[in-house]
């Protein structure tokens, strides 16, 4: 993913949190709010509370890829931010993909309510 595609500063993480929507699931919290760019941007955290550095790294790989692979059905002009949770890094994909896109309908930003 492109550097100009993610969301790297903290004030920008502090905006989407502060001002956007958000959505729970077991596996992830997704939080969003509309941007005037024209393209969607992505942010993925994950607290030292779900485990050691491993097991960060791997929920972060997981939910970069669950985004990747539903990208083309999200609106554009979204600041998007997923954040991992304990069962991230050990739930099945149909239940991270069904987390994410459930999460998405409630917040509206599938394209065509998908």
């Amino acid at each position: 993913m492109k550097r100009a595609c993610t969301l790297k500063e903290n004030y920008e993480f502090r905006r989407v949190y502060q001002r956007g929507s958000s959505a729970v699931s077991g596996a992830m919290v997704v939080y969003c709010r509309k941007n005037k760019l024209g393209r969607n941007r992505l942010g993925i955290t994950a607290s030292t509370k779900i485990g050691g550095a491993v097991t960060r790294n791997r929920a972060r790989r997981r939910l970069r890829e669950v985004y990747r692979l539903h990208r083309d059905k999200l609106q554009t002009g979204w600041d998007i931010i997923l954040v991992a949770r304990g069962r991230t890094a050990a739930c099945s994909w149909k239940e991270l993909n069904d987390a994410f896109l459930r999460a998405c309908r409630k917040l509206n930003i599938l394209e065509g309510g998908r």
